[in-house]
């Protein structure tokens, strides 16, 4: 069968139950111009980008960003000022892949790339994404538990419960309105970081001139950081949820989805560049408060909560508290959009039916994939696996699936027959293969340092 004919075909797939348009508006671009308080627009434009941005906040990637602060002080700062338009360029390219295509990005590879580059990039995913769930789970208890003295194994059970029953019973709509709440947990982070009251001046310098070193744990460090940051999870949920949204809009076949206006690019832009800008933010602030007092007091820590634990005597535990409510809080966020990022790119890398706004007897493979990633996660705090060793290796498989993905998204983002006059422009590609090849350098310098 012609390509031709073998896209057309599937063109003609049923469509994807869904609920009622918002206010009975088809787009996000008619919903805006309906609303006439700037205020509330400001926040309907908020959606996939923010929470995205939020969610590569999530406590592993805190603690690698607190144990950079905790063992180099303010030398890593500059990082988050460096990566965050790579971040931005990339998280606005796989949204643009979404609206522009009207599939996720493993639907795109399916269809237009090689079946094997698929499969292999989507396990290796799942067994990354996995392994930061548990993590995660176990770090919200952690958390829990430095606020009310109940076991941390007891609560990561009903913990994970009770994340599966959003995703399960909840409609994708109410699922984006938690997640844009929970956002507001990454504030605490800013708040802790004011209480360590650091040098500005070294904070300044250390900012805009960057320290670089070929001492193997700083090197170590300083992949950690960038892997963490740009992380492959992050791209397939961004498609997924541009997707989404139009889904939700009323659009809910492919070709009613194919497409997006000048105005619904603009919004997009403004949605992932305040979202990676909250992102990286919250990561600079982070490495300030762990650099302003762990680093002084050469205090030895491995995790988020044992970051959160060390802050305890500052400001009469004020610290310690607001790093705490802000794992509680990240962590209900992104272990969902762990496990529904694996969910999304097996379903759609087998051709199942997927989505939030999906009944559980339609959507099978989807909810099975987040169940079973789920409980897995929740197992790995029960067996005796080193929950750091095991980020360990989800850092080293995701270190070594970005460099490739990265690859695959450009050529999807330049490809006129998927993006049309979409393609990316100069800057887009200056910035995403600059990306690409800095991860390429950190995947070389994790072989170079790893067991150094």
């Amino acid at each position: 069968m012609a390509r031709g004919d073998r896209n057309n075909q599937l063109d003609k797939l049923p469509t994807i139950p869904h609920s009622e348009p918002i206010d009975g508006t088809a787009s996000l671009e008619a919903a805006m111009m309906r609303e006439r308080n700037p205020v509330k627009r400001f926040f309907k434009l908020l959606g996939p980008g923010l929470i995205t941005g939020a969610s590569d906040d999530d406590p592993s990637g805190i603690g690698t960003y607190a144990v950079a602060g905790a063992a180099f002080g303010f030398a890593t700062l500059w990082t988050a000022l460096f990566t965050l338009p790579l971040l931005a360029a990339v998280q606005l390219t796989c949204a643009r892949i979404g609206m522009v295509s009207g599939m996720g990005l493993a639907a795109v590879l399916r269809r237009y790339y090689a079946r094997n580059l698929l499969y292999l990039t989507v396990f290796l995913l799942v067994i990354a994404n996995t392994i930061n769930a548990g993590a995660d789970i176990g770090a919200i208890a952690a958390a829990i538990n430095l606020l009310v003295p109940v076991p941390i194994k007891a609560l990561v059970l009903p913990i994970a419960l009770a994340i599966l029953g959003l995703q399960i019973w909840g409609s994708y709509r109410l699922i984006a309105r938690i997640f844009k709440w929970l956002v507001l947990a990454l504030f605490a982070y800013v708040g802790s970081a004011f209480f360590a009251r650091p040098d500005w001046w070294h904070v300044a310098q250390a900012t805009f001139i960057p320290r670089l070193s070929l001492d193997p744990p700083f090197l170590a460090t300083l992949v950690a950081i960038f892997g963490t940051t740009i992380s492959p999870y992050l791209f397939f949920w961004q498609a997924d949820q541009e997707v989404e949204e139009e889904i939700s809009f009323g659009r809910v076949t492919r070709a009613q989805r194919r497409g997006a206006s000048d105005a619904e690019m603009k919004y997009a832009r403004w949605d992932v560049q305040i979202g990676m800008v909250l992102s990286n933010v919250v990561m600079y602030f982070i490495i300030l408060a762990t650099a302003a007092t762990l680093f002084k007091s050469h205090s030895q820590i491995e995790s988020a909560a044992d970051a959160a634990e060390a802050l305890k005597p500052l400001a009469h535990g004020a610290a310690s508290l607001m790093l705490a409510v802000g794992l509680i809080g990240t962590g209900f966020l992104a272990v969902p959009i762990l496990t529904g990022c694996n969910a999304y790119a097996v379903s759609e890398a087998f051709g199942g039916r997927y989505g939030f706004n999906q009944k559980l007897r339609q959507a099978k493979l989807f909810y099975g994939v987040i169940i079973a990633s789920t409980l897995i996660g929740v197992t790995i705090n029960f067996i005796g696996i080193n929950p750091i060793r095991a980020l360990v290796l989800a850092a080293i498989i995701n270190g070594f699936l970005a460099p490739p993905l990265l690859v695959a998204i450009m050529l999807i983002a330049n490809n006129r027959q998927i993006m049309g006059e979409r393609v990316n422009g100069r800057w887009a590609n200056i910035l995403g293969w600059t990306t690409t090849l800095v991860m390429f350098l950190a995947a070389l310098a994790l072989v170079l340092t790893y067991g150094q």
